[in-house]
């Protein structure tokens, strides 16, 4: 049997790599099967990975569009090629070959893997370069998550708060009591009243 393997951090991962083109090279291989995880590149869990390495059988054919698909390092790659082509299981990379069981098959794939943790520092290298680069040009830059909610909207909470409980601000703009609280201290506001 051919089994595919696709893995994306977002399900609007970039072109090339997205989830309906990866999708779409592994049927055009003749996967019989496709297992699929949608997770980031840092969490662990990868459900649909294990589920095939458990289904996978000797005579089976692991295919992905990419090593990085299935691997975050060198050294993982590496041991899982070597641990499915010893099992009998051919594995079968669409942008590098078939990868077998041989001396020069062991070499390749230490070159190949070599070239994919090469790639991969590099984007982690641009990226921070990226972020050093913004930080230095653009003091409006922040890192991290967008806040939630604008400084009008809790401006507009912390006015509230001078007639209602922080319970009702909460309530009426849809922003946590947690919040508000938060906030209402940020800015060193005191109710007359418990909240």
């Amino acid at each position: 049997m051919t089994l595919g393997y696709i893995r994306v951090s977002t399900p609007r991962q970039a072109s090339g790599t997205s989830l309906q083109d990866q999708r779409a090279a592994l049927i055009s291989e003749g996967c019989e099967k496709l297992y699929e995880d949608v997770f980031t590149g840092v969490s662990l869990a990868r459900p649909q990975f294990d589920l095939m390495c458990a289904e996978a059988a000797p005579g089976d054919t692991i295919v992905v569009t990419r090593l990085d698909r299935f691997a975050r390092t060198e050294t993982e790659a590496y041991e899982l090629v070597v641990n499915w082509v010893r099992a009998g299981i051919r594995v079968k990379v669409l942008n590098l070959g078939t990868i077998e069981d041989t001396e020069m098959g062991r070499l390749i794939l230490h070159i190949m893997l070599s070239f994919a943790e090469f790639e991969r520092d590099l984007i982690i290298s641009r990226t921070q370069s990226g972020r050093a680069y913004r930080r230095a040009t653009d003091p409006a830059y922040k890192e991290g998550r967008k806040p939630k909610f604008t400084r009008a909207q809790l401006d507009h909470a912390v006015e509230l708060l001078k007639t209602h409980s922080y319970t009702q601000v909460a309530e009426m703009t849809g922003i946590s009591r947690s919040t508000v609280t938060r906030e209402a201290r940020k800015r060193g506001f005191k109710k007359c009243f418990n909240p």
